[in-house]
């Protein structure tokens, strides 16, 4: 990458979109210090980031659930190095597991429930640590769509609720379109920030919205400016 800079504000949603390979989940794991930049800082909360910490959470594709641990445990599972008693740890997993729609699913292992409940939990545990940020690498393109659809609104619900700042990877146009306050286009060779696209639609958003469409049609074009003579796969 080169000469990448970004700000992003407490609170807002951000996703960071473009074609494979230009660099998108090596950005985020810069941000969540899991790789170091070879020039520049991250800074969080006026403080850089050297190494990843409890303030910033990871989400993938794959949920990351432990199988032999029930979804209560899984929750539970961040928790345990922290100074809580087991009833406040129970609590706090049983709170988040409520928050994300599964208050009734605590006592179920990961093979007895479905692919987006599966990222509920692991959503759950992010969120009971109480992080200030969550970074999201494709958490929903395993997805069906009717279940990704769902997981987008209940996303844009908890955030709403918890106010946590979230920066999402994602290929799919639509999905950054509807989740996002904005969005960094990145274009590759070398993987750099093209565009920043502020998106000035109430939420939560109507796909089929004339307003929405004419966004769509902008990162379009963007994307067709940069790579005109070479083939992009789109999700839409």
């Amino acid at each position: 990458m080169e000469d990448v800079s970004l700000e992003i504000n407490h609170g807002e949603t951000i996703s960071i979109l473009g074609e494979s390979g230009c660099g998108k989940s090596t950005l985020l794991n810069i941000i969540g210090g899991f790789e170091k930049a070879d020039a520049g800082q991250v800074v969080l909360e006026g403080k850089p980031v050297t190494k990843p910490t409890r303030k910033c959470i990871m989400l993938f594709q794959n949920y990351g659930l432990l199988p032999w641990r029930s979804a209560v445990k899984n929750v539970e599972l961040g928790l345990e190095g922290l100074n809580l008693h087991a009833k406040e740890r129970r609590d706090r997993a049983l709170h988040y597991l409520a928050l994300v729609g599964l208050e009734d699913k605590g006592d179920l292992f990961p093979h007895e429930v479905s692919g987006g409940m599966k990222q509920r939990i692991a959503i759950a545990r992010a969120l009971a640590l109480q992080p200030e940020m969550i970074l999201m690498d494709e958490p929903f393109a395993a997805l069906d769509t009717f279940n990704r659809y769902y997981l987008q609104d209940e996303l844009l619900r908890i955030q709403s609720q918890e106010k946590t700042t979230v920066a999402l990877v994602t290929h799919d146009i639509d999905e950054a379109i509807y989740l996002s306050d904005r969005i960094f286009i990145m274009q590759a060779n070398p993987g750099r920030i093209h565009k920043e696209i502020k998106i000035h639609l109430s939420k939560p958003r109507d796909r089929s919205h004339s307003d929405f469409q004419h966004y769509r049609k902008i990162i379009f074009e963007e994307f067709h400016f940069n790579r005109k003579n070479s083939s992009i796969e789109y999700h839409i």
